[in-house]
């Protein structure tokens, strides 16, 4: 089906947590190729790979030194061909990570540009001369902290970096540094990759008069834990020449059967601004996602204004909308004040089920996976060494997936290479039997595709006081406790529970909606408090 990713659910896959085939404790290719089973048994339409290319692994393979290659770590080019082969017997479309905004300082092209002036690279990444004084030539910062200027004394010149220092940013501006990552994507469209996701989709290109960022009105007083958090980065990314170029990356897949797109997009102010209009008409993205539902926010109004917002900017755009990635604290325990992990677990699936568009998953959300507490001897990321302690970096939501209850949770036969902590491995998939968060997540999935409303009803959402959200898929109506506190509603005429809930009962026309209590309601429309 050529628009498969419309209201698709798409499972992200983090290789080297996900299943270790060679025992050296690190996840690899033929690893993932033997778990497939489990990720079709979810009902999910695609799988989403974190980088798996040659990589000097400064950022755990985000810093890409070959794009046409797989790392050794994770296999070889013949162990994706398999990937690629099992996934699709199995129904599951394939989406891969490509990092397009920065390689690895190890790359052969940045090792030719920083070379000399005047190389046929010289302008392939972000060169600017130093201000007078020596020093950068704006203020703009990088998202793992301090200057996003990295001085190099080979060209006697600053190069842009907006993550690790190893990690410069492509010149979006010089017109052969899009034809050749256009050449790279290619290559994998025509090993048979479904699509892509576009790593940092807003950070392409940067304000060529190197304007300085001004303060973000919301953080520019109190100090924060990273002073990029402090910028409004109008220069540094969100720049409107992007959208040329993400013309040219939706040109490029349209060459293809039924191959999509989804992109990142890093923006705290503006971010459903932006995902509405990389996803408005036909010429852009097939699919944006933000971090707008990955923080600590969970209230009904916030998941109300998240939709409606891009609805209204984007009607016919499609949104990705995901509570767990791996660049963030897992949602069951970010949300652990509202209630408690299973009831949260199962509540967060029926929400993302009910919403309109595609919906991620991130490995392991499927087993109610908590954080796991990192102590610093245990880090590898390179923002947690930055920041500690008050922000203790990314491993903890990237531990390795739990199979069963042996040593090491039928992920490696070594030691892993993030540990896996008693609290973690309790939540393995061999103990997750009937009524469990793993049942839930099939449940509701399953319920998903069979009911049309949840797949192309538009949404029309009720009035209802916190902490109840509550709207209209055409004619199903969705009702969620964000609380551990029960609450009673009213419905409008006399309904009838359908498909899955959880702790949740209809007396003619009252609703009772205990901790964290969900129901799908058919012959009702609408509810008010009672």
């Amino acid at each position: 089906m050529q628009d498969w990713w419309r209201n698709s659910v798409t499972y992200q896959i983090y290789p080297r947590s996900f299943q270790d085939s060679s025992g050296n404790g690190i996840g690899d290719i033929p690893g993932i190729t033997a778990r497939l089973a489990h990720v079709a048994s979810l009902g999910v339409d695609a799988i989403w790979l974190s980088p798996v290319f040659t990589s000097p692994m400064a950022d755990m393979g985000y810093d890409v030194s070959d794009y046409t290659d797989i790392d050794p770590l994770f296999g070889t080019l013949a162990d994706f061909d398999a990937l690629l082969a099992r996934a699709h017997d199995l129904g599951l479309k394939v989406i891969i990570d490509q990092v397009l905004s920065h390689s690895s300082d190890q790359h052969p092209f940045f090792v030719e540009s920083r070379a000399c002036r005047d190389n046929p690279r010289a302008d392939w990444y972000v060169w600017v001369d130093p201000m007078p004084d020596g020093s950068p030539p704006n203020n703009w910062v990088s998202v793992f902290g301090g200057s996003a200027w990295e001085w190099d004394a080979r060209r006697r010149q600053y190069y842009l970096h907006n993550f690790l220092a190893s990690q410069p940013d492509f010149n979006f501006h010089t017109p052969a540094v899009q034809d050749w990552l256009l050449q790279t994507m290619r290559f994998w469209l025509n090993r048979g990759v479904d699509g892509f996701r576009l790593d940092t989709v807003n950070f392409y290109f940067h304000d060529q008069k190197l304007r300085p960022n001004p303060p973000d009105p919301r953080n520019a007083v109190t100090p924060k834990v990273n002073p990029y958090d402090m910028q409004d980065h109008l220069y540094s990314k969100n720049r409107p020449e992007n959208l040329g170029f993400l013309e040219r990356l939706r040109a490029l897949t349209d060459e293809y059967d039924a191959r999509a797109m989804v992109g990142e997009v890093g923006e705290s102010r503006r971010a459903g601004e932006i995902m509405a209009q990389y996803t408005a008409g036909t010429t852009r993205l097939h699919m944006a996602y933000s971090f707008d539902m990955l923080g600590p926010e969970f209230t009904a109004g916030h998941f109300r204004q998240k939709l409606e917002s891009f609805y209204a900017a984007a009607p016919n755009g499609c949104p990705c909308w995901s509570f767990s990635n791996h660049d963030v604290i897992r949602h069951v325990t970010r949300w652990a004040d509202h209630g408690a992990p299973d009831a949260l677990a199962k509540l967060a699936i029926a929400m993302l089920a009910g919403f309109e568009g595609s919906l991620c998953l991130y490995q392991a959300e499927e087993l109610g996976q908590t954080e796991t507490d990192i102590l610093y001897h245990e880090l590898t990321d390179p923002p947690g060494f930055k920041f500690w302690p008050d922000y203790k970096g990314r491993d903890g939501c990237r531990t390795p997936m739990v199979w069963d209850g042996s040593a090491q949770a039928g992920f490696t036969s070594a030691t892993p290479w993030l540990p896996i902590k008693p609290q973690q491995k309790a939540r393995n998939v061999a103990s997750q039997g009937a009524g469990s968060v793993l049942a839930a997540y099939r449940e509701v999935l399953a319920f998903r595709k069979s009911t049309p409303a949840l797949r192309q009803g538009r949404t029309r959402f009720l009035d209802l006081p916190e902490p109840v959200l509550g709207f209209l898929r055409d004619d199903l109506l969705c009702l969620y406790n964000l609380s551990p506190t029960e609450v009673r509603l009213t419905l409008n005429t006399q309904g009838h529970l359908t498909g899955p809930s959880q702790n949740a009962e209809i007396i003619d026309t009252n609703v009772i909606l205990g901790p964290n209590g969900f129901v799908f309601v058919t012959g009702a429309d609408g509810a008010k408090a009672a």
